[in-house]
């Protein structure tokens, strides 16, 4: 289904590596956030829903994890939350959230990996737009839950096809997390023709 799409979202989709992914999104950067905004993007705005639902106003610190550009950063402190760091595999993409001086701290990392932040560092954790074709499957879950503080929210948006694949069976049988709340299926981008729909989720750190 990532051949559905055209122009830099099915270049990304069809990625092989974190590195041709990185380098993509670095070509990307400096209109992401233009093209995205006609295609109607609204994984942001439905993750920072259910953060807010879960998380109480003026906790922190939250990390933004798969930040891209920044596009929750300055929402996030309108809400109330901070401070907010951001990480991302894309250093064009972080130059780009940087500019807009909305994070605390930005980091170039890669999830899957193991993140440089002690247990229970933040308050709640939101990834927005990370979990689907080409990108992270459910080994960048983990990190997650370890970094986020006990009883803390972790917001995640997930494609279907990802979650039907067993991300969603894994994650109903992870230790130390619980899913609390679950959104029905959603188109993320109604303007971009092809989108697979996605879904909302949001974990409870133990």
């Amino acid at each position: 289904m990532a051949g559905q799409h055209d122009g830099h979202l099915g270049a990304v989709y069809e990625a092989k590596a974190p590195e041709e992914v990185a380098a993509l999104y670095d070509g990307w950067a400096a209109t992401y956030d233009t093209e995205m905004a006609k295609a109607g993007y609204r994984h942001p705005a439905i993750g920072l829903a259910l953060l807010a639902r879960h998380l109480p106003r003026g906790a922190g610190p939250v990390l933004d994890a798969g930040c891209g550009t920044g596009l929750l950063g300055d929402w996030l402190g309108i809400m109330g939350f901070g401070p907010v760091e951001g990480l991302d595999l894309s250093e064009g993409m972080l130059a780009v959230a940087r500019a807009k001086g909305v994070y605390a701290r930005l980091h170039q990392l890669a999830l899957g990996q193991t993140l440089p932040f002690a247990d229970g560092a933040f308050a709640g954790v939101i990834s927005t737009g990370v979990f689907t074709t080409g990108h992270v499957g459910i080994k960048g879950v983990p990190e997650l839950v370890r970094i986020t503080a006990a009883g803390g929210p972790i917001v995640l948006t997930v494609k279907t096809t990802l979650w039907e694949a067993g991300f969603g069976a894994a994650l109903e049988g992870m230790a130390g997390v619980a899913v609390v709340e679950r959104t029905e299926p959603y188109v993320s981008m109604p303007g971009e023709a092809g989108t697979v729909p996605s879904l909302a989720v949001v974990l409870r750190r133990g």
